[in-house]
């Protein structure tokens, strides 16, 4: 059996201030920064040092990002990943990066499906005989204390076939995001950085919740409103470029007492194509206390009236 701890270095530094959001925490785009700085030093592991320099002839492209937030990071405290191979084929591998708090305890953990692509074309080709050897040398076990929850990619739905703008606006699923790729937010191969995915949705997903939050906090006497993402599964389709344009469609997945779960396509409105689709499991909370608001039944039903169901990941 591979070794539980055969993991290497891949990034340490800390969350800064401006790393963080209303929440008084990392944002959720900036998580997915760090792990693309870490997917670099992976890269160089294997055999691959200069897989995101401009005239690079291979790279890593993510397929699939599955996170679990697990504890709160905040402004300038210490943190460093590390990470593994789990399982690879031809032309794929799923990476493990862990990070983590200076005490040891885990602020959250990724596990990446990568491709083996032509950086420029986007197409894959299998990796070199270094690079397997190096898959090999690198395979190991995730921790327990890290493992995915209620979107784990073993358990969950196969993401959608249907993903398009026409079968969303088929569901009634409200558009709370639009806007253009712009020139800065690109990689030196012309697609759109990772993070960016995740920062246009969380800039989004006020547009829908955040009158409803506020009458989930007002149950609670004394709440300030908040609200944070337990886990995220993120599924990548195609990738825009500069001036291409997108929206953000999102529905209802699942609601409970202690819990909601949000559907995210992020589409283009030229041609209908989906870039990505996605769901994560947040909550409500106070920012006061940094605990859980429960949501009355009430707000259970009205989620699902501003927000219906249809959209899957």
């Amino acid at each position: 059996m591979p070794e539980l701890r055969r993991m290497i270095p891949l990034w340490s530094g800390s969350a800064n201030t401006w790393d963080c959001d209303e929440m008084g925490h990392m944002n959720v785009r900036v998580y997915v920064e760090k792990a693309m700085e870490g997917l670099g030093t992976f890269a160089s592991a294997l055999g691959m040092p200069h897989a995101y320099r401009e005239n690079a002839p291979s790279t890593l492209l993510p397929l699939e990002h599955h996170i679990r937030y697990i504890r709160e990071v905040h402004p300038g405290k210490p943190l460093s990943m590390t990470g593994c191979v789990l399982e690879w084929d031809e032309t794929t591998a799923l990476l493990y990066q862990d990070m983590r708090h200076s005490d040891g305890t885990p602020a959250a953990a990724f596990r990446t499906r990568v491709q083996h692509v032509d950086a420029k074309s986007g197409k894959p080709f299998p990796w070199s005989t270094r690079s397997m050897a190096q898959l090999e040398a690198l395979t190991g076990v995730a921790p327990d204390d890290t493992k995915p929850r209620g979107l784990d990619p073993d358990t969950s739905p196969i993401p959608s076939s249907t993903a398009n703008l026409n079968f969303a606006l088929k569901t009634g699923a409200p558009e709370i995001g639009r806007g253009s790729v712009p020139l800065n937010h690109c990689d030196v191969f012309g697609r759109m950085l990772a993070p960016w995915f995740m920062g246009r949705i969380s800039d989004s997903v006020p547009n829908l919740l955040y009158d409803w939050r506020q009458k989930v906090a007002a149950n609670t006497d004394g709440a300030k409103m908040g609200a944070a993402v337990l886990e995220y599964r993120l599924i990548y389709r195609k990738w825009p470029r500069a001036g291409d344009r997108f929206v953000v469609h999102t529905g209802l997945a699942r609601v409970a007492e202690k819990t909601h779960s949000l559907s995210h396509w992020m589409l283009d409105p030229d041609t209908g194509d989906a870039w990505i689709t996605s769901e994560a499991v947040a909550v409500t909370f106070d920012l006061n206390t940094r605990k859980v608001i429960p949501t009355p039944p009430d707000q259970m039903i009205a989620l699902e009236e501003i927000a219906p169901k249809g959209l899957t990941l």
